[in-house]
């Protein structure tokens, strides 16, 4: 190791002793096993896959994500028992208000989807599964540090004709190489754990107030559907490093400091790893449409509001030819 400034020289010693890889999945496979189960009762929709818990006093029941009736018959499952939830805080009847008031606020759209907001029972709720993955990270990063600076020189152009010489200040960046270490502890890293609700639903609906979990009891489920996980835990953990990786970055970025960085490698050594099982309420309803699927969502928590909607091409048609008509009788009123 040679020091840039002095050039002072310092040897560093070799060392026998091997690198050992952890084997992550057995260290998930013990936290699962060590993890408190229970058989969960639940009906699989036939059209989008989801596995659902309902409320034992439904009668009957339609897929919360899809909108159809055709659900399979029941089946039993062992999984992982939740450990905390959020109770709902917006209720059914201030949902069911927001979702009229942002259909009203649709243009264009088919009289069939207001008809839906003006019945009854339009919007469910669903207790949608997350995990969340508490762990300490180091990583040990190599790239480049950028620093800007400025130098004057000539340039040619042409001005009036002419071709002339100016100076100019041009910004250049000096790069060097750059090496280090940082370290984070990420805690409730959240992710989703159903393949019914698209992520990009879901991470919509972000933030959660996940200070105000409760421990988990069956009575928080009352008039709620519960959606059984169906990403496992390692396969969650995989997304929880995604994310995880997108702050690293940042501290190194950070770490490495000047005006530009490049990160050549990255290597982090995940530790402590944790997880909870959760269930975060949401008020939704599914429609379909011309054999399309349709969602509209609330946080049953924070009141956040996202939904998908369709498009009256007919009313878009009448519009534009409203439109066309309009500008031709100004035209020919114009001419006359």
């Amino acid at each position: 190791m040679r020091c840039a400034h002095c050039g002072h020289e310092t040897q560093i010693p070799r060392v026998a002793e091997a690198i050992v890889e952890e084997d992550l999945e057995a260290a998930l496979a013990r936290l699962e096993e060590n993890a408190e189960h229970a058989e969960v009762r639940g009906v699989e929709c036939r059209a989008c896959g989801a596995r659902v818990t309902p409320d034992p006093r439904l009668v009957s029941l339609s897929c919360p994500y899809c909108g159809t009736h055709d659900v399979a018959a029941a089946r039993t499952a062992r999984l992982l028992k939740p450990k905390a939830l959020l109770p709902v805080k917006i209720t059914q009847e201030a949902a069911g208000q927001e979702f009229r008031r942002w259909i009203e606020g649709l243009w264009f759209a088919p009289n069939a989807l207001r008809r839906l907001a003006r019945s009854e029972g339009a919007l469910s709720g669903m207790y949608v599964p997350f995990w969340t993955y508490d762990c300490a990270t180091v990583s040990d990063y190599a790239g480049e540090r950028g620093d800007d600076y400025w130098v004057t020189v000539p340039v040619t152009m042409r001005v009036k004709g002419r071709t002339v010489t100016r100076m100019q200040r041009v910004r250049r960046t000096r790069w060097r190489a750059a090496a280090g270490q940082v370290s984070r502890r990420f805690d409730d890293v959240l992710v989703l754990a159903s393949r019914s609700l698209p992520r990009e639903h879901a991470e919509r609906l972000e933030p959660w107030d996940l200070a105000s979990l409760v421990p988990y009891r069956d009575d928080y489920l009352s008039g709620f559907a519960a959606e059984q996980y169906q990403v496992g835990l390692a396969e969650g953990l995989v997304r929880a490093k995604e994310i995880m990786d997108g702050s690293i970055r940042d501290d190194v970025r950070a770490d490495i400091g000047g005006d530009h960085q490049r990160i050549h490698s990255l290597a982090t050594r995940h530790s402590d790893l944790t997880f909870k099982h959760l269930l975060l309420p949401v008020w939704m309803s599914a429609y379909r449409f011309h054999d399309r699927v349709f969602r509209f969502l609330v946080n049953a928590r924070t009141g956040e509001v996202q939904g998908e909607r369709p498009w009256s091409w007919v009313k878009i048609a009448l519009a534009v030819m409203s439109g066309g008509a309009a500008v031709g009788a100004a035209v020919w009123l114009a001419n006359s």
